[in-house]
């Protein structure tokens, strides 16, 4: 058990899974935190993150912090996607190891796993087959840093656990229209789509206000002061019209969604609960053929157990937002993988479950992104 005193470093503490983990660790009495902006410490410069370690010397650090994104930006970014990630993971994990770190948490996701793995997907297929090319990139940094998290541990007796969310949703969700994940991009298409539906042009403008919109490689940008023309002509290029939002695939994708909060609490849970030797004892490993105990696999599974199609999640967000018109799918853009389930019998063995299922976590993060606009558009 981690003491109150102790002093938490939480790597990415502004992002989706950092502030919730933030703040799911000050509701445990957890006040020594320590956090900074990218502005405020660069963890792709190995100098700083050295010196902010010299200086800090934390007892126990959560590395929440990556470059991510959807499955267009994994396509595009491809080099960007497993050098920065490399480079954060390489930095957090190798300073934490010399300044003799207690305890770490590294967050990585499911999409380490093969594209076609089984169903649901357990902790030991990793690596059994081929992974999904959208983001295999991203896969390979995340899959890098769970065996250094695993080969610190079996090497040098360090106490560095990896857990893999699936897919989370939540308050500080990315909105971009490009750039996010799916479920917060079908939230604002659908709502943007709405407003423009029943005409409601002051809605439009406060969104846009608070999230510009660009095209990408075109020198266009819309915000508030833009003219009705130009946002409807952008956002037209989204697929966001008045009588109709276009989604990226088929809608056939089976996924899994899980409420940031509630991976903060499972990852909060393993934090201060789980040590490397548990994870060892709920595991079976294979003796080889030269008697050598084979241990990998040993970091843990993160999700609900629940999953429901991409076009299932629309059609609910569709009515929880109440917007008239169709939804259409665009067949010419990628689905990605097919199946993401993941198998959490190991989080269930180590003491956590789930509480919020998709309809409330749908309506939670709707309201929180409709007040969202109000607070900002009344701050200015």
């Amino acid at each position: 058990m981690i003491d109150k005193s102790a002093k938490i470093y939480v790597a990415g503490h502004r992002g989706l899974v950092g502030s919730a983990i933030w703040n799911n660790l000050l509701s445990r009495g957890y006040t020594n935190l320590i956090g900074r902006t990218h502005a405020e410490l660069d963890l792709l410069d190995p100098v700083a993150v050295k010196e902010f370690f010299d200086t800090e010397r934390p007892d126990a650090v959560v590395l929440a912090a990556a470059h991510v994104g959807g499955i267009m930006a994994n396509l595009q970014y491809r080099a960007d996607f497993i050098y920065q990630n490399l480079q954060i993971q390489q930095n957090i994990i190798g300073e934490s190891w010399k300044h003799g770190v207690k305890k770490l948490l590294f967050l990585g996701s499911t999409c380490i796993y093969p594209g076609e793995a089984p169903q649901p997907m357990p902790e030991d297929c990793l690596l059994t087959s081929p992974l999904e090319y959208t983001n295999e990139p991203y896969a390979i940094a995340k899959i890098a840093g769970l065996k250094m998290c695993e080969s610190f541990n079996l090497q040098y007796g360090t106490n560095f656990i990896a857990v893999m969310p699936t897919n989370l949703y939540g308050p500080n969700d990315n909105f971009h229209l490009e750039n996010s994940h799916v479920l917060p991009a079908m939230i604002r298409k659908i709502y943007l789509a709405k407003c423009l539906n029943e005409n409601d042009w002051d809605a439009v403008r406060k969104d846009v206000a608070l999230r510009p919109v660009s095209i990408k490689g075109k020198d266009i940008v819309v915000d508030g002061n833009s003219s009705e023309e130009d946002i409807l002509s952008v956002l037209a290029h989204y697929g966001i019209r008045p009588e109709s939002v276009t989604l990226w695939g088929t809608g056939a994708p089976l996924r899994e969604f899980l409420w940031s909060e509630e991976m903060a609490d499972a990852s909060v849970h393993v934090l201060l609960n789980v040590d490397f030797k548990d994870v060892l004892d709920k595991s079976d490993f294979v003796v080889n053929h030269d008697g050598i105990k084979e241990v990998r696999n040993c970091h843990i599974n993160v999700g609900t157990g629940k999953q429901l199609t991409i076009k299932e999640c629309a059609e609910k967000i569709k009515t929880e937002i109440g917007f008239k018109g169709k939804l259409l799918w665009n067949v010419d853009k990628p689905d990605g993988t097919m199946k993401k389930l993941t198998d959490v019998s190991k989080l269930h063995r180590l003491g956590w479950h789930h509480k919020i299922e998709i309809d409330e976590g749908i309506h939670r993060l709707y309201e929180w992104y409709k007040q969202g606009i109000c607070i900002n558009h009344q701050s200015h």
